[in-house]
């Protein structure tokens, strides 16, 4: 019934930094509405991307976080550390997603206004494994023991 939410990596292209390695994407509305409403704490490789977004509350949040704005082209448009509970950050107009990440990652990143990030998905890549015993056999033979 509910799906695994999609996780994504944020890396900082400028600084060749990772920001963060298993974020999880809130792009439905009540993903969105709920954002970290409800945990005690965020992982420290974790995070929550809220797309769209331009703004967040921290109303009825339990912990503080770093929140860093992205426009269209993953840019960096703004920056807030140590976003406590029960405020508001007011919106930035050129803003289109914004990331919700542990308290201090953008000092540990050095993520500054202006550095590009990229966001993928995290998916370990499977090497192919010879079915065939036409193609496993000839490396088989080529094989000479160390002596």
């Amino acid at each position: 019934m509910f799906a695994k939410p999609r996780e994504v990596f944020v890396y900082n292209k400028s600084k060749e930094t990772f920001l963060a390695f298993r974020v999880a994407v809130a792009d439905s509305i009540l993903g969105r509405l709920v954002g970290l409403l409800g945990r005690r704490s965020l992982k420290p490789d974790g995070g929550v991307w809220i797309v769209p977004a331009n703004s967040v509350h921290t109303v009825g949040m339990l912990f503080s976080f770093d929140l860093v704005m992205i426009d269209k082209d993953f840019r960096v448009v703004g920056l807030k550390e140590m976003v406590k509970p029960f405020r508001v950050v007011l919106p930035k107009l050129r803003a289109e997603s914004v990331i919700e990440l542990p308290a201090h990652t953008i000092f540990r990143s050095r993520t500054e206004l202006g550095d590009e990030l990229i966001i993928d998905r995290y998916e370990a890549k499977k090497t192919p494994v010879p079915t065939c015993p036409e193609i496993v056999e000839p490396f088989v033979e080529e094989i000479v023991p160390f002596r």
